[in-house]
């Protein structure tokens, strides 16, 4: 039998009941105890430790991230190089998150890997999949990017889109739900 872990990145419905759950609440309990010292830290340095701690793994030198910054769970992020995460971005990664190189997150932007079912019955339990933000993408100020959605190279996700679809490799997107506007010509 799979790990509680290996079922949520697969994708699989997991309920609140699953024995294994505890797994997942003692990584919630450790995020959510390290969170606020991400979100005092008063310099780049201290934002690196923090959030590297967070994630467990090391943020490169040349990210930027502005606190604060929210994250339900933190393990399943992992962070390119050259990237940068403006003010009050929200991560719910139990799906698994992964920003590559050169991405640009606006002001709140809401990256959402977590979902539920629709059937009343099972609605408290879990079905994750990923979101992958691929290189040099933008991702414009209030946006939120749903469950199992890649944003493309080089792609343009206008300011407040809601994203539920893929987006193509240099495309511009708006909109709720986003449709492509445009283009960009290279």
């Amino acid at each position: 039998m799979k790990d509680i872990f290996e079922r949520l990145k697969a994708g699989e419905f997991v309920p609140l009941t699953d024995l294994e759950f505890y797994k997942v609440n003692a990584v919630v309990a450790r995020t959510l105890a390290l969170s606020p010292a991400l979100n005092a830290a008063t310099t780049v340095e201290q934002i690196h430790q923090q959030l590297s701690n967070i994630i467990g793994a090391t943020i490169d030198k040349s990210t930027t991230l502005f606190a604060p910054f929210h994250t339900n769970f933190g393990r399943f992020i992992s962070i390119g190089k050259h990237v940068f995460i403006n003010h009050a971005c929200s991560f719910l990664d139990m799906g698994g998150i992964t920003l590559e190189d050169h991405v640009l997150l606006g002001p709140k932007v809401n990256l959402i890997t977590e979902n539920h079912p629709l059937d009343p019955v099972n609605r408290r339990g879990m079905i994750c999949k990923p979101i992958v933000i691929k290189r040099n993408a933008w991702i414009g100020a209030g946006a939120t990017i749903l469950p199992g959605v890649t944003v493309g190279e080089n792609a343009v996700v206008a300011a407040g889109a809601v994203v539920s679809k893929d987006v193509p490799a240099n495309t511009v997107v708006g909109g709720i739900p986003a449709k492509i506007l445009k283009t960009i010509e290279q």
